[in-house]
């Protein structure tokens, strides 16, 4: 089925460069929630674990409690979009992340530390998912660049990870002889989001006074139904148990297997770099194909890269692998909104988003605890991410079956 031409009303000439701005002010709707949020704490997990003597189940489950948030957070988003609007869900939830991930700097206890990364993944679902409607909203005004500005959006979890790599691995070595100086990267990390929260409220602002869209005279609403998206998000959800196992433990493994500080800053810089590249990169794919295509060969290309560092050490490969990985997991996520574009009406857009980072968020749930609890088995880490790798691949298998309405 092919979407018809989407009129938002008084938006409808606005500018390209206004459009671009726009994007690059949402995507940091994206930083917050995932490239903070959710990625940072991978380079804080061996100072934590190491400090508090988690084990690696542990610290897995820390982000399992932050991704079941994330699904609570996805399950709520459609009724709050009803009743607040995306706009000012999307700045309210930077500003309660910021807040969560402040609190996490207070305590030692596994108890309290997983109530806030439970809380902050509720928080960032709302940035998300919110973000990921205006994003598709600011795709249709420019049907010729929407996979462009859709993967602007995502691609600013890149800005998140670039900045969490350069500010965690400072925070950390210049705390080290502190008690618990691992929370200080906690606090740095909040204030990184209050400040990306407050120059969401300009796109907040400017998109709330848009017109709700409206499909085109004389053309049928069509919902979203989970049954006709049934391969998609099965290859969706494996994508996110996955992917996750990678970005939780991936700088764990290259610690335990003798990196440097400044290696595993300079590898998690790249991987964000790439992440920002990745928008342009992929926005042909992303326009072109109204399938599952997208998304399976994104996932194909996924597991690659995930299972490179598990099969060897060899620093240029290690650095491939994470300039692939980054410049492929977030076109994976703008591919499921592209998805929703092309083959729904905007009224039905919420909805599908919604629906796409449910059982994402359900396969992150499960990632980081199974793969931990791998890692805690024979063959350590590096086996957990071969468990990723053919997670992502199985992703792939699924999601080539998906096809168009």
């Amino acid at each position: 089925m092919q979407v018809p031409p989407i009129c938002f009303g008084a938006c409808l000439h606005t500018p390209q460069r206004h459009l671009t701005a726009l994007a690059l002010a949402l995507s940091l709707g994206a930083a917050i929630s995932l490239g903070i949020t959710r990625f940072a704490y991978g380079l804080l997990l061996p100072a934590m674990r190491t400090d508090l003597g988690w084990s690696y189940t542990l610290a897995g489950g820390m982000n399992t409690a932050n991704a079941l948030g994330y699904f609570l957070g996805a399950l709520a988003t459609p009724w709050l979009l009803r009743r607040f609007g995306a706009s000012s869900l999307l700045w309210a939830g930077g500003f309660l992340a910021s807040a969560f991930m402040g609190l996490s700097g207070f305590f030692t206890e596994a108890s309290p530390l997983l109530l806030q990364r439970l809380l902050a993944g509720i928080a960032s679902a709302l940035v998300f998912v919110s973000g990921g409607v205006l994003a598709a909203r600011l795709g249709a005004q420019d049907p010729a660049r929407g996979g462009l500005l859709i993967g602007l959006y995502y691609g600013g979890t890149g800005v998140g990870i670039v900045l969490s790599a350069a500010v965690v691995p400072w925070v950390l070595d210049v705390t080290q002889a502190q008690a618990h100086g691992w929370r200080w990267a906690w606090w740095g990390l909040a204030a990184l989001c209050v400040l990306a929260s407050a120059v969401l409220l300009w796109p907040a602002r400017v998109m709330g006074r848009w017109a709700a869209p409206v499909a085109a005279s004389g053309v049928p609403e069509v919902p979203f139904r989970w049954r006709q998206f049934g391969y998609g998000l099965a290859g969706y959800a494996m994508f996110g148990v996955g992917y996750i196992g990678y970005m939780t433990f991936v700088v764990a493994l290259l610690r335990a297997q003798g990196s440097s500080a400044l290696a595993v800053t300079v590898f998690y810089g790249l991987l964000g770099l790439a992440v920002l590249a990745s928008s342009r990169i992929w926005a042909g794919l992303l326009d072109r194909h109204k399938s599952g295509r997208a998304l399976a060969t994104l996932n194909l290309l996924l597991g690659v890269a995930t299972i490179l560092p598990a099969l060897t050490q060899h620093p240029v490969l290690v650095l491939a692998s994470g300039l692939l990985f980054g410049g492929v997991f977030l076109s994976v996520v703008a591919s499921t909104t592209a998805l929703v574009r092309h083959n729904l009406p905007p009224s039905a857009w919420a909805t599908g988003i919604s629906a796409f980072t449910a059982v994402f968020a359900a396969g992150q749930i499960v990632g980081p605890t199974v793969v931990g609890w791998i890692a805690d088995g024979p063959g350590g880490l590096a086996r957990g991410l071969v468990f990723s790798a053919l997670a992502l691949w199985l992703g792939a298998a699924l999601a080539i079956r998906q096809k168009a309405l």
